[in-house]
Formats: structure tokens, C-alpha cells, sequence
């Protein structure tokens, strides 16, 4: 017996079209103002909950902490990627501008897509590399990614 199964979509040329750098820029900014803005929830609730836990984060001491630099680090990776990863490539900001991250063929992220991407975002000056039109920065070619504007392109999904 022959196969006369076809998908509905066999026929139908996608375009995925890139976000442009300014999109990109305020995916950035929104991200870190909703990063900073979870950080003063968690600092006020744990500040409530015990005070003295938050006396290693005065300031008043004037010493840099790199633990405390490392801590922030590694709160925002697990931010960005854990957003990317349960919302389909979707952060605060991504939700904002209309544009999604997705894979290079143009599927949906996987959970160790979004952690890659959010970890390359540690490599010191990688910010640097989403200079430039089009942006196409190291966390983006490292996980081989990319982020698109959602009205402009046409995929399943969208």
C-alpha cells in the first residue's frame, strides 16, 4: 500500500528575517531592567526573611567582591536561559520587541540551546560582538542561533 500522507505545510517556503541591532539593543536593556528589577524582589524578601544575610552585599566596605560579581553572573545566565528556555526562545524583552531566539533551521531552542546561549553571554566583551548591522553576536554563533523578528518572518509556530 502506497504513502498518500503529506503535511500541510510540504509546499510552503519559510523566511526567517533576523532582528535588527536596535530590537537586539532593547531586548538587552529590558532584560537587564527585568534582571535587576528580580534581583531587588529577592533581596527585599530574603532582607525580610534574614536580615544578616544581606550584610555581605554592603557596599560601604569599598572591597571588590568577585564572588559577589560571580553570583550576579551566574543569577543572570540562569535568568536569561531559563526564560529562553520555557517560553520558546522568549525573554521579557524579546516579548516586548516581537522577536524570538530559534536555532538556525528555525526550530524552537532546546533547553541546552538557551543554557549555551546564556552562558557564552559570560565571556568578557562578548557584548561588544552584537555590534554592528546585522547583529549577529558570539552567543548567537557559538550556539548556532540567532534571533529573528517575529512579524517578518514566517514559520510554523509563529
Amino acid at each position: 500500500m502506497e504513502n498518500t500522507e503529506q503535511h500541510l505545510f510540504a509546499d510552503k517556503e519559510y523566511q526567517l528575517v533576523q532582528a535588527s541591532a536596535g530590537k537586539r539593543f532593547a531586548n538587552y536593556i529590558i532584560d537587564l531592567v527585568g534582571f535587576y528589577a528580580l534581583l531587588f524582589v529577592v533581596g527585599i524578601v530574603i532582607g525580610l526573611l534574614n536580615p544578616p544575610a544581606l550584610e555581605s552585599f554592603n557596599e560601604e566596605s569599598g572591597d571588590y567582591n568577585i564572588g559577589q560579581s560571580l553570583l550576579f553572573v551566574l543569577i543572570f545566565i540562569l535568568y536569561i536561559s531559563g526564560m529562553e528556555a520555557i517560553f520558546k526562545g522568549k525573554t521579557l524583552g524579546k516579548l516586548m520587541t516581537g522577536t524570538r531566539a530559534v536555532n538556525e533551521d528555525g526550530s524552537n531552542l532546546l533547553v541546552g540551546t538557551a543554557f549555551l546561549r546564556g552562558l557564552c553571554r559570560a565571556i568578557p566583551f562578548e557584548a561588544f560582538s552584537a555590534l554592528g548591522t546585522p547583529s549577529y553576536p558570539w552567543h548567537d554563533k557559538l550556539s548556532k542561533s540567532y534571533v529573528i523578528d517575529e512579524k517578518e518572518s514566517n514559520r510554523p509556530g509563529i
